[in-house]
């Protein structure tokens, strides 16, 4: 299988791409530059084909995604799956399995079937799940042959830590953090590492993962196993290290014609987001930035999915191609129906503030057509054109003013009546 790099270095429009090109403002050639330079993703592996394939990277509308999946303590498969299709209904742009218990082939077979949008996992997590031993005993095959029945069973990205190496190490022992690693991949990988004395055996053997995204075409997003989980820890050695080695990396991955995104950092504080941005983008050549949050302040738990849409606007506009949502429930438990949905709202609040920031082709068409209806009191075009029809729709059926042409805020003063009479003459 020729993958979505390969075929754009050779100047072949894929299905695929043919498919993003009917949903983007971007031109044939600009694309297949992008794609062929790395700058923009198509995550689309071949045996996903149910996926309606989108991008991820430079000119394109900010993605959002949405993290799921079943857990020990709340393994309700159903629930789950029906997540997946609230996600997708919601205009989430990639869905991400990260279950950890039970039977998590079942239920990833399942999402990925059910899923028009790009599938994501992280095999670590499964590879714990699936053999059933401690950390420590898992063998590096056993890691492998995790990653290849991802592969096999068709997701279309896979989040690998493979910066976490010794070195990265060192740097954290020398400087401890106050929050230590947050990341669970990079935890378990933490633990392997150094109960066996050995190397990240994703770093060591970088060349077998290549092999196995090469054939399905998977691409890899290279994890921050070590990003900061409080502000105190942001933009610390120990980060830094890890992205440098994500950079060298990715040239790797590209030599082999394999499509690659940057995780980014979790936490960071507001006047840092910028930095980060341009850090990631130079230090890893350009290549599409995946980003969870990042949350700017630590005192808000029932609110993360505010402090992580402040952030997520904020990096997007300086670079960020690619939001992961974060609910009301982080930091506290498994979210629930409700928390997921508000967090995708958020998420693509902050995404299409974002692009408009960035001045993506069309991206302020949405607000431009909010504001004539506004302008016209148009409610029923108003609430069609809501990004949340049904909240919008609800508000205002729960409080009827008098006059059924303004709201009940400002009835009779409403300004827009006023000055469109003044101005107008209607």
């Amino acid at each position: 299988m020729k993958t979505q790099m390969a075929a754009a270095r050779s100047k072949v429009v894929t299905p695929q791409m043919d498919q993003l090109l009917a949903t983007e403002k971007i031109g044939r050639d600009e694309l297949l530059e992008r794609v062929a330079a790395g700058r923009i993703a198509i995550p689309a592996n071949g045996n996903h084909v149910s996926l309606l394939a989108g991008g991820v990277g430079q000119g394109l509308r900010t993605k959002i995604n949405v993290n799921l999946g079943v857990s020990e303590d709340c393994c309700n498969v159903e629930l789950e799956l029906e997540k997946v299709r609230r996600a997708i209904a919601l205009k989430a742009d990639a869905i991400m399995d990260l279950s950890t218990f039970g039977d998590t082939r079942a239920f990833r077979r399942r999402a990925i079937e059910i899923s028009p949008v790009m599938v994501g996992t992280v095999p670590v997590y499964d590879a714990v799940a699936r053999y059933g031993k401690s950390v420590p005993d898992i063998s590096v095959d056993d890691f492998f042959e995790t990653v290849a029945l991802h592969a096999r069973d068709g997701v279309d990205f896979i989040t690998i830590h493979a910066g976490l190496t010794r070195a990265a190490i060192a740097r954290l022992r020398s400087r401890p953090r106050l929050t230590h690693v947050v990341s669970r991949g990079g935890a378990i990988l933490l633990h392997w590492m150094t109960a066996n004395d050995c190397e990240n055996p994703f770093y060591e053997h970088f060349d077998r993962l290549l092999e196995i995204c090469r054939e399905h075409d998977v691409t890899i997003s290279l994890g921050d196993g070590l990003r900061p989980g409080s502000l105190h820890d942001a933009t610390d050695a120990a980060q830094i290290q890890e992205l440098i080695i994500l950079g060298e990396l990715t040239l790797r991955a590209w030599q082999a014609d394999v499509q690659v995104m940057i995780e980014g950092p979790g936490h960071v504080p507001l006047n840092e987001v910028a930095a980060n941005m341009l850090i990631e983008k130079k230090l890893c050549h350009g290549a599409p930035f995946y980003v969870l949050g990042p949350i700017v302040t630590d005192v808000a738990p029932g609110y993360d999915h505010i402090t992580s849409a402040i952030g997520g606007a904020l990096a997007a506009a300086h670079g960020a191609d690619f939001l992961c949502y974060v609910t009301p429930a982080e930091h506290l438990r498994l979210p629930d129906m409700d928390d997921m949905k508000e967090g995708i709202i958020a998420a693509r609040i902050a995404a299409h503030a974002a692009d408009i920031a960035k001045g993506i082709p069309g991206a302020m068409d949405w607000d431009n057509a909010m504001s004539h209806a506004r302008k016209e009191l148009d409610w029923p075009r108003m609430l069609e054109l809501a990004m949340d029809p049904e909240k919008a729709r609800a508000y205002r059926e729960s409080s009827k003013p008098l006059d059924e042409n303004v709201c009940t805020m400002c009835g009779d003063l409403c300004a827009i009546k006023r000055s469109r009479q003044v101005l107008e003459g209607r």
